[in-house]
This record gives C-alpha cells, sequence and structure tokens, in this order.
C-alpha cells in the first residue's frame, strides 16, 4: 500500500517535510484556504484540496498517516472542527497522527530549562489557546484509537524565515531584554524529526523539537551580520521597540528547551544544532541560488 499522509494545514514545516516524503514514493495531500498557496502546493508535488470549497473526507479516507499543522482560533481547533466524524471513522486504523504544537506552552520560566515533563504554564493567550488544542486532541485520541504524536516546535527558521533580508536592508534591530533567551530550530531539522516519529511510533508522546543551544535574540542578529560583513543593527531596549503584539508577546516569555527526547528515543542527530550552523546553511544556499 503507497504511504498517503493527509496534511492538514499544509505550510512551512509540512512542506519540508512533504520534500523528504515525495522522492520515497508517498503521497502527499494537503489542505489550504489559499487559491495561490494551492497551486505551489501542486507544483511541489502536493495534491491540494481548497478549503471550504472542497470535502477534505474522500482523500482523508484514503490517508495512512495524518499531521495537524493549523493553530487553534477562538472558536478551538480548526482541524478537529472540519474533520470531525470523517475522521473519528478512520482514526484508529491511523498507524501514525502528529499534531504540531509549541514551546510557548510551557510559559515563562526566567531563562531556566523545560523539558517535555514540565506542567505547562502559559504566559500567553495563544500558549493558552494550544494548551487546550493539545488537550482537545488527546482526548479526541482517548476516544477514537488515533496514535496521536505532539511535537511542541520552538522558534523556526529557514528558508525564506532567516534574519539576512532585514539585516541587509538595514531595518533589523537588535531588541535587548536582559536576561531573554530563546530556542529555535531550523525547518530541516523539524522535518527530519516527524520523518523519524512516522518510523519509530510511540503514541502519545510528546516531543520537544529544537535545537541544542538557546540564545538571546540579539546574538543572533549580530552574527547574521558578521556572516553578511555588514555592521551590527542598532540595539534597542525592548520597552522602547516598535513590535506587533505577537512579536511582544514572545518577550513574555524566558525559557531553555530541552531537546533530549528526540535524540534518546528517534535517534535525531540534528543537521543544524545551533543557530550559527543553521544560519551558515541559509547564506551557503543563498549563494548557490544566486
Amino acid at each position: 500500500m503507497t504511504p498517503h499522509l493527509f496534511s492538514f494545514g499544509h505550510g512551512y514545516s509540512a512542506r519540508a517535510l512533504a520534500t523528504l516524503l515525495l522522492p520515497h514514493g508517498w503521497r502527499v495531500t494537503g489542505t489550504t484556504r489559499d487559491p495561490a498557496r494551492a497551486e505551489a502546493m501542486a507544483d511541489d508535488g502536493v495534491t491540494p484540496l481548497l478549503l471550504p470549497d472542497e470535502d477534505p473526507a474522500p482523500a482523508l479516507r484514503q490517508a495512512t498517516h495524518l499531521l495537524v499543522s493549523a493553530g487553534p482560533t477562538e472558536g478551538g481547533d480548526p482541524a478537529l472542527a472540519t474533520l470531525g466524524p470523517a475522521l473519528a471513522e478512520v482514526a484508529s486504523g491511523l498507524p501514525w497522527a502528529g499534531y504540531l504544537s509549541t514551546t510557548g506552552v510551557y510559559g515563562d520560566h526566567d531563562g531556566g530549562w523545560v523539558d517535555e515533563t514540565t506542567p505547562l504554564t502559559p504566559a500567553t493567550t495563544r500558549g493558552l489557546a494550544r494548551v487546550r488544542a493539545e488537550a482537545e486532541w488527546q482526548a479526541f485520541a482517548a476516544a477514537t484509537g488515533l496514535k496521536l504524536h505532539i511535537f511542541r516546535l520552538a522558534g523556526i527558521y529557514g528558508p525564506g524565515r532567516g534574519p539576512f533580508e532585514k539585516v541587509r536592508q538595514g531595518t533589523a534591530r537588535q531588541i535587548v531584554k536582559p536576561g531573554q533567551v530563546f530556542s529555535r530550530i531550523h525547518v530541516d531539522d523539524i522535518a527530519q524529526v516527524l520523518a523519524a516519529s512516522i518510523a519509530r511510533p510511540d503514541p502519545g508522546t510528546v516531543y520537544n523539537v529544537c535545537d541544542d543551544d538557546p540564545a538571546p535574540p540579539q546574538d543572533v542578529l549580530a552574527h547574521a551580520a558578521r556572516l553578511l560583513g555588514l555592521p551590527e543593527p542598532p540595539r534597542v531596549d525592548w520597552q522602547d521597540a516598535a513590535m506587533s503584539p505577537m512579536a511582544r508577546s514572545f518577550y513574555a516569555e524566558s525559557k531553555r528547551v530541552r531537546n533530549d527526547r528526540i535524540k534518546q528515543e528517534l535517534g535525531v542527530r540534528l543537521i543544524h544544532p545551533d543557530y550559527r550552523s543553521g544560519l551558515a546553511a541559509l547564506l551557503a544556499a543563498e549563494s548557490e541560488h544566486a
């Protein structure tokens, strides 16, 4: 039987996973609400389903694996709301299902370390919504036999999501908050973690997906500037910085996230164990395609 991934909310991370799976004979069907994205998905070899115009149930019934990338809304989890009864019918027969969450569920730990056993104490509205969504999926899995795996992703970067363009344009700012650290993950490592979990299912398990080097955000920008041979961006105190409410919410939390489980249980060896490796690879890739 040809393996078939049904990807709900086929976005940046799901696209990276599809890039790994398609050369190995997988079929991938992905949902989107954006006609332009549907065209791009088709160009990638993914079968697009445009919501709400198309019924996802027939494709879901043919799937062997499920990945949910869409985040919660004020109304709850959109995948459960959309797939609902159709997923309940096939849930117990799927050998693997993955839900992409966020390390924001842990809240603020004043720069301290957290792992998958740390109590969930979100400090933001977004983090609280993710905690609720995780609980909804866990309850659904318990009721239907869905073999659920939850992946708590740190800050994602990769092609098209690096700091270089803002540094080149001179619009980057080093936003400084004393003691602030973030964990990060390159999208290629997200893809390899998901693929490793598909190869070694362990239903009910939660995985932190992050690199080995939590770091202050200004250090990352400064390093990007050095790689480009440009001056470091100006430093701005976080209280004075012009930021969107979402960007500011990231500064409400400071923590270091442990990733031992993906290494010990999935055998993952990170492609980019720190931001230096990841940024160097992004810059090299840019040069190749220039």
